[in-house]
């Protein structure tokens, strides 16, 4: 069924946007996308292309044994745009799924582009759009448009923390005589590039890396830091032996040059197709650009390294979402304005993408004249959108998927990667009820 006297309006083109944009056209809609970029960038970004990754080409596990790979095989099984585009301009990264970062958000903007019903257009938006509506402006929402969403909630409660991107390195700049390629155990394909530090080097690093001048960044406070992307000199000064059982942790990976396990270990990883560029996996940070080049320079292998992009810090903004949105994404008070992404309160990629998913079908379903899909709380994307919508938290903070936020399995399963895959192939089961209620809505099936 078409809908061709009722366009939506979609503001931002990230991950939660593109995804929102691209169920809504295949639903019949058509739909307006805003985009701030090019005609306004931020400090973090460094592409015109829809669906940039300003921070790691990674994706995350990949395995039902993960919750964030259920979360990517529901996606897939209900057609996701950006599941699609990762697919097909992935990295090899052991057992994760990484992209060409270039690539993929090439990807996702051509097809974006190219469909007939999505109309684009460039500029700010610094008001509430009429609705019918989804506003995912990400943790880069501009200040002007932070502030009408302030004021279209009555004046909330501000929450934000403080995100983090690893710097980039060219390939031929690394030292291979002090690095050597395995993955953890050598389960997989060889995929990461492997930095060993002694412990003198180590102790060294850290003591530079905890007293490096950072780049002023207003509102910074260490406690203020979402944990999934500690800055590395945080860590640094938390403790000499953070950076160890954290981001350089050197647990089964044997040098061969000793046949041993180093003290440390910097990884690196592929960050396009052609494997010209590695970024320095877990090295969020904040340092000023030419303090960031001094103390990573410091590795080994990183001893020449060229830097093609210095690690930059960004204030993410967040809704108070427990209080303002249900578990469609949607203002309470407002059900045809929807938000999507990390401003909802969701964390990482994947899960952006799931909460501009179900913004979407849920607006369709509405906008139809239709209760929405139940997507239930046994399914990862229905198990993000209760955690996002419980007005029961109180102490609100951004959240990975993880398989803590579903209900319990009824049955007793022994093992405990046997009862994350007893949970994610309950979630499957469930999702394809679900799945087969929205199938036949699809104007695109495909």
């Amino acid at each position: 069924m078409k809908h061709e006297n009722l366009a939506v309006t979609v503001v931002g083109a990230g991950l939660a946007g593109c995804e929102a944009a691209w169920q809504l056209a295949r639903r019949g809609f058509e739909v307006d996308l805003i985009e701030m970029k090019p005609e306004k960038m931020t400090p973090a970004h460094h592409s015109t292309d829809f669906a940039e990754l300003v921070c790691s080409n990674s994706l995350r596990g990949d395995k039902l044994e993960n919750a964030v790979g259920l979360l990517k095989e529901e996606l897939r099984r209900a057609g996701s745009l950006i599941l699609s585009c990762a697919d097909a301009t992935r990295v090899e990264a052991g057992g994760c799924l990484a992209v060409d970062r270039e690539a993929f958000s090439a990807a996702v903007t051509e097809r974006i582009r190219n469909h007939p019903r999505i109309h684009i257009r460039a500029g700010e938006i610094t008001e509430i759009p009429e609705p019918p509506a989804i506003i995912a402006t990400g943790p880069l929402t501009s200040d002007a448009l932070a502030e009408a969403i302030h004021a279209w909630f009555g004046g909330e409660e501000d929450l934000h923390f403080f995100d983090a991107a690893a710097p980039l390195v060219t390939a031929e700049s690394i030292d291979m005589e002090s690095a050597w390629f395995a993955s953890r155990y050598d389960i997989g394909t060889p995929d990461y590039l492997n930095c060993p530090l002694s412990r003198e080097e180590y102790a060294d690093f850290v003591r530079e890396l905890a007293e490096a001048e950072q780049a002023p960044v207003h509102g910074f406070e260490d406690s203020r830091v979402f944990e999934g992307c500690m800055p590395v000199e945080v860590m640094a000064r938390r403790g000499f032996d953070t950076l160890r059982f954290g981001p350089m942790k050197p647990v089964g990976l044997k040098d061969p040059a000793t046949g041993k396990e180093p003290y440390a270990v910097v990884q690196l990883r592929r960050d396009n197709a052609a494997g010209s560029i590695y970024n320095i996996v877990g090295f969020q940070t904040h340092l000023r650009f030419p303090e960031q080049r001094r103390v990573f320079s410091m590795i080994p292998a990183l001893k020449n390294a060229e830097f093609v992009r210095y690690g930059v810090m960004h204030r993410n903004t967040f809704l108070n979402s427990p209080q303002l949105l249900d578990r469609y994404y949607a203002d309470r008070r407002q059900p045809l304005i929807a938000f999507a992404g990390q401003m909802t309160g969701v964390e990482g990629y994947v899960e952006s993408t799931a909460s501009g998913y179900l913004a979407a079908v849920a607006l369709a379903a509405k906008l139809s004249g239709r209760e929405p899909t139940d997507f239930p709380p046994e399914t990862a994307i229905g198990a993000l959108a209760a955690y996002i919508s419980n007005p029961a938290v109180t102490q609100f903070q951004p959240m990975n998927v993880n398989f803590s936020l579903m209900p319990p399995l009824q049955q007793r399963v022994k093992g405990k990667a046997n009862r994350k895959l007893a949970v994610a192939e309950r979630a499957l089961s469930k999702l394809s009820e679900s799945l087969e209620k929205e199938r036949e809505y699809l104007e695109d099936p495909d």
